[in-house]
């Protein structure tokens, strides 16, 4: 993804993003620009909710966060879910032997 934002500001109170959609794997993804990311109060690794209403808007929320047991340490399981993406296909084929 390029980085390229354009923000607009024809309405009061409504600020308008634009990206563009980049490959991700073998998804499609949009890439946060730093201020709505600092609005929504996420940083990597934390999870957004895609929330579509009756009119076909889509409203981004963050997540609310699960506690983790006392026993798994935030890095590790973020670390873990970094190898599972990256050797997703690995993994995969395993499951299918």
């Amino acid at each position: 993804m390029d980085g390229v934002v354009k923000v607009t500001n024809n309405k009061p109170n409504v600020t308008r993003y634009s990206r563009k959609i980049g490959r991700m794997g073998n998804s499609l993804g949009v890439s946060l620009p730093k201020g709505l990311a600092a609005r929504l109060d996420v940083t990597q690794g934390d999870e957004i909710e895609f929330i579509e209403n009756d009119r076909g808007e889509v409203v981004l929320k963050k997540a609310r966060q699960g506690q983790l047991p006392d026993n798994v340490r935030p890095e590790v399981l973020e670390a873990f879910f970094d190898v599972f993406e990256e050797d997703e296909g690995i993994l995969e084929d395993l499951r299918d032997r």
